[in-house]
């Protein structure tokens, strides 16, 4: 990219002129230098955008788009463009109309060749964005009389690009034949006719250096010209009667000279600047512009213009009908792409298509795209065949990656709903009991065929797209999901005859092994074979419906009863892990209740020691029980004669045996498997056994010893027989004096009460010194309140002769006494403590 930055420093003029200029050089400098600042000029941003060689500068004008941001303006910009002959001021014009800064004539070194090629730059503070290209003059001595291709091609990608094109020509050249440009307009004319369709260019004829004659006067006479060349110009059948009016907007300005009249010729362009503004209105100068293209691709159409036009340099060669066909086919297609894109009933069809399924979507989009395609065919029909088919073909090709994802979705949808509807339709028939394989079979019949209904529904005729991807897909899904589901009901089937399994083994195998004999494990075999045949017929009916192979059948039935089979070991595992507490458990009960359930209460007539023996050896009997897994009927053992013989009967088992059965980690003919307490452990738990019910017998024992002493308070008879004998002369001398007689029996009265109020049975029970004590600190307070109740019961008038109320007055008396005695104990240990 070339770009410069540069103070202009006189105006190209091809004008003779004899005065001098140095009396006013410094004024001009002065002024341009205001006019000219340099933010303007950064934002102008000019490049050389095509090489004097005719090199198109694509990273140039990449970059300068980016610099002035042309891509975010869409369609609001505008495209002017100058041409006119060699040294005719055409970059001054432009600096002072737009504020660029084109590289100038300096007058000094000569009139020669300024602009070499095309430059491009932006026009500053004008709205819209407006870009300004600055062509090499014709007619310079520098390419010679013959070399006038680049002089076309420059005019022709001018008026190709550009909307607005300013024709700079010095007024008196008007009425001539070469000056005026009229062979250059000739030849563009009959190009433009050719390449491109009407697009409503505004040609300005920009008069230099205005004479005296007016105007008005001037303008006629360059129409009439113009008029001429237009009507001269051979034209192509599709615009024989075409007005110029329709290719071009014609106006023609006038300037007076800069040199001359400096001041009125900056007026002038300052008015004429304004023009400028919002020229892509309707009415400015560019407001009827056609077929313009987006900001975004500016530089690809600038870029296939200038090839399609170097690429046939002299204009005349039948190739001009291929680029004319291969430009405006293009411009066609995009434009009916464009229309297609922005169409409603495609926009609202896409819409829907993203959130559900469209019926007869094939059928709408396939009317779309032909209506599309046919508007092209009817556009594009003079144009060269080959270009306008293979234009077309782009076109197809374009709406079909358009319209692609639309179909796509539409397929997915059909698919996912599709699938849905086949997920309730088979959950709906296994509801009403239908056999699930059956009922598989069926929905999967039904809807691939719903699927390849949907799926014609939605082709497109111009689209040759197979929907077989879909369709396999659809199919895997229908199987995954049949799979899923299937997995599923068996999971479920086999997890309810699990279940009453477990209901049925669990609590029944428990209680057999609570109560553990002879018979637990015969009556578990029974219990676990009769439950385990009952849910294996269920269960193999019910599996009938999913039309399992014999081999899954089988395994699926050999699962349940190994199921079985595994509640009974684990519920066994899970006793024996509480062998311990199950046995005490059970001793306790033997030992404490007598044959008919009913709490034994130790009189000391009953026999502890072989009590003692029947709950051990009932409570071996469930270690016995559980020390082994035996749910097969070969499953045959030793292991209780071992423990009986080893622990509670040893003297039997030392004759048959040296060494100690218990002293392994293994049972004879038990494999470890089925092994869930070793001997060892056997041994161990029986010593822990003994241990902690050791306390239970010894509480029985003394219960026993308790209850006969408290029973036994009478002397020994041969000591009643000596008291007898001894005493019969004390009990004679009773009989003589009755009064001793009554003595006693109130001593005995008095005793009696002072038994009952100390608890001396009582006190004594926990030891004879702790009962002296307690009986020590009792004694005088009992006494003392026992005479208090006695003589406040003296004062009231009492029977001599009822020895009977007597002796009630002293029990009740005695009664409150102890009790009054027990409440001050109490009391006053209370305080102590």
């Amino acid at each position: 990219m070339y770009t410069y930055h540069h103070t202009p420093t006189f105006q190209e003029h091809s004008c003779p002129r004899s005065h001098s200029v140095s009396s006013f050089n410094k004024s001009i400098i002065k002024s341009e230098l205001q006019l000219f600042s340099m933010d303007k000029e950064a934002e102008c941003c000019s490049t050389h955008l095509i090489e004097g060689d005719g090199t198109f500068n694509r990273d140039g004008l990449d970059n300068f788009i980016k610099q002035v941001k042309l891509g975010e303006c869409g369609l609001s910009y505008a495209v002017v463009a100058i041409m006119g002959p060699q040294s005719s001021g055409k970059s001054t014009l432009l600096n002072h109309l737009f504020y660029t800064n084109f590289r100038e004539m300096d007058a000094y070194r000569g009139r020669s060749q300024t602009t070499k090629g095309i430059w491009i730059a932006k026009c500053p503070g004008i709205e819209p964005c407006t870009i300004v290209m600055d062509l090499e003059g014709t007619d310079g001595r520098e390419r010679g009389e013959d070399d006038t291709a680049f002089e076309k091609q420059s005019a022709l990608f001018a008026l190709a690009v550009s909307d607005i094109v300013l024709i700079n020509m010095w007024c008196h050249d008007i009425g001539r034949e070469q000056a005026a440009n009229k062979p250059l307009l000739k030849t563009v004319f009959q190009v433009m006719l050719r390449l491109f369709s009407p697009r409503k260019t505004t040609l300005m004829f920009v008069i230099r250096d205005k004479t005296r004659t007016p105007l008005e006067n001037l303008e006629p006479v360059l129409r009439e010209d113009i008029q001429k060349i237009w009507d001269s110009v051979p034209k192509p059948e599709a615009h024989k009667h075409t007005p110029l009016s329709e290719f071009f907007n014609v106006q023609v300005v006038a300037l007076s000279s800069y040199e001359e009249k400096e001041e009125q010729f900056k007026e002038q362009v300052s008015d004429l600047r304004q023009k400028f503004f919002h020229s892509i209105a309707p009415g400015g100068l560019a407001g009827d512009r056609r077929g313009v293209v987006p900001a975004s691709g500016f530089s690809f159409s600038a870029q296939q213009i200038w090839k399609v036009i170097k690429e046939n340099k002299d204009l005349d060669l039948p190739a001009h009908k291929v680029m004319v066909a291969t430009v405006r086919c293009e411009e066609i297609a995009n434009e009916k792409y464009s229309s297609f894109v922005m169409n409603e009933d495609w926009l609202e069809l896409e819409e829907a298509v993203q959130s559900h399924l469209v019926p007869g979507f094939g059928k709408k989009l396939s009317s779309l795209l032909y209506n599309c395609l046919s508007s092209y065919d009817e556009e594009a029909t003079y144009f060269e065949d080959s270009v306008r088919s293979a234009k077309r073909r782009q076109l197809e090709d374009k709406l079909m990656q358009l319209v692609q994802p639309a179909y796509q979705l539409m397929l997915e949808h059909i698919r996912s709903e599709t699938l849905e509807s086949f997920e309730k339709a088979l959950n709906d028939a296994l509801k009403e009991g239908q056999g699930f394989a059956a009922a598989a079979r069926d929905c999967t019949t039904e809807f691939m065929r719903l699927f390849d209904e949907q799926c014609q529904d939605a082709v497109i005729k111009q689209a040759n797209w197979d929907s077989g991807k879909v369709r396999d897909k659809f199919s895997r899904d229908l199987d995954s999901h049949i799979a899923e589901v299937r997995a599923s009901k068996l999971s479920e089937l086999t997890a309810l005859y699990e279940s009453k399994l477990k209901e049925a083994l669990y609590g029944p195998v428990e209680a057999l092994l609570e109560g553990a004999s002879d018979d637990t494990w015969p009556a578990i075999r029974k219990l676990l074979h009769q439950e385990t045949k009952k849910a294996v017929s269920e269960f193999s009916s019910a599996l009938s419906g999913f039309e399992m192979d014999e081999q899954e059948e089988e395994t699926s039935i050999s699962k349940l009863e190994n199921y079985a089979r595994g509640i009974v070991e684990g519920k066994t595992r899970e006793e024996a892990a509480k062998v311990l507490y199950r046995m005490k458990e059970r001793f306790t009960s033997i030992f404490n209740h007598d044959n008919d359930s009913m709490p034994r209460v130790w009189t000391g007539k009953e026999d502890i020691r072989a009590i003692t023996k029947t709950a051990r050896s009932s409570s071996l009997k469930l270690l016995s029980v559980l020390a082994a897994i035996r749910l097969d009927e070969e499953d045959t053992d030793k292991i209780g004669d071992t423990l009986v013989l080893t622990l509670v009967d040893p003297k039997k088992g030392t004759s048959k045996s040296i060494t100690d059965p218990l002293a392994s980690s293994t049972w004879e003919e038990v494999p470890p498997t089925k092994t869930l307490i070793t001997p060892v452990q056997c041994r161990s738990l029986w010593s822990q056994f003994q241990r902690e019910t050791e306390y239970t017998i010894t509480q029985a024992i003394a219960s026993q010893e308790a209850n006969k002493r408290n029973n036994n308070w009478l002397p020994p008879p041969w000591a009643i027989a000596a008291m007898a004998i001894l005493g019969f002369n004390e009990f004679m001398t009773l009989l003589r004096n009755p009064l001793w007689l009554l003595i006693i029996f109130v001593s005995y009265l008095l005793l009696k009460a002072l038994w009952v109020q100390l608890d001396i049975a009582g006190e004594f029970r926990n030891g004879a010194l702790p009962g002296i004590l307690s009986l020590s600190t009792k004694f005088l307070p009992t006494v003392t309140n026992l005479l208090r109740k006695l003589a406040e019961e003296g004062q009231t008038p009492v029977n001599t002769g009822n020895h009977a109320h007597l002796a009630q007055s002293t029990s009740t008396a005695s009664s409150e006494v102890t009790m009054e005695n027990e409440m001050e104990y109490t009391s006053s240990s209370k305080h102590q403590n």
